[in-house]
C-alpha cells in the first residue's frame, strides 16, 4: 500500500494552452513530475479519474470521486480538481469515515513558470500526513481550509474563510 494516494480530476493544474484565445485542453497530469522535482520521498500511488474543468463536474462525477476515496486501502488521499467547484467535492467527501482527505487546485496551471501548483501539492501532502483526525480539507493559497469553511472569492482569485 502507497504512503498517500493522488487522485487527479483535471482542472487549472493539469491544462495546456495552445493560443491567445486561451482554448485549453487538459492534459496528462503533472503531479508525478512536481513529485519528482520536490524529491518527495513518500511512496505514492497516481490514479487518473477523470480529465475535466470543474465546471464541468457533475453529481456523478463527485459520487464517483467519493467511491474511489471510498474504496481506497491508503487512508491519506489527495486529490487534484479545478477550483471553481473544489468547495462542492469537498462536501461530498466529508462524511467518508477514516479518510484524511485534501483537495488541491492550481490558479495557473502547472507548466507555467509562476504556477502555484508545487507550492499547493505540498501544502495537500503536509495536510494529510500531520492530520491528527480524518476529515477532508482543501489546501489552497497557503492556507489549510475544513471543508465546509471556505469559499473561492473570483474577485480576490483566492480561498477565503466563510
Amino acid at each position: 500500500m502507497a504512503d498517500i494516494l493522488i487522485l487527479t480530476t483535471g482542472g487549472t493544474i493539469d491544462k495546456l494552452y495552445f493560443d491567445a484565445l486561451s482554448e485549453y485542453q487538459i492534459g496528462d497530469s503533472v503531479v508525478a513530475r512536481l513529485l519528482a522535482v520536490a524529491r518527495s520521498a513518500l511512496e505514492v500511488r497516481v490514479v487518473e479519474l477523470m480529465r475535466k474543468d470543474s465546471l464541468e463536474l457533475t453529481d456523478e462525477d463527485r459520487a464517483a470521486i467519493a467511491q474511489a476515496v471510498r474504496d481506497a486501502p491508503e487512508d491519506r488521499i489527495v486529490i487534484t480538481h479545478g477550483t471553481d467547484t473544489m468547495t462542492d467535492t469537498a462536501a461530498a467527501l466529508k462524511d467518508i469515515p477514516g479518510k484524511r482527505v485534501a483537495l488541491l487546485g492550481a490558479l495557473a496551471p502547472a507548466r507555467f513558470a509562476e504556477s502555484d501548483a508545487a507550492f499547493n501539492l505540498g501544502m495537500a501532502f503536509a495536510t494529510v500526513q500531520v492530520a491528527a483526525e480524518p476529515g477532508v480539507w482543501i489546501a489552497m493559497n497557503g492556507t489549510v481550509f475544513a471543508a465546509g469553511s471556505v469559499r473561492k472569492d473570483r474577485s480576490r482569485n483566492s480561498f477565503v474563510p466563510i
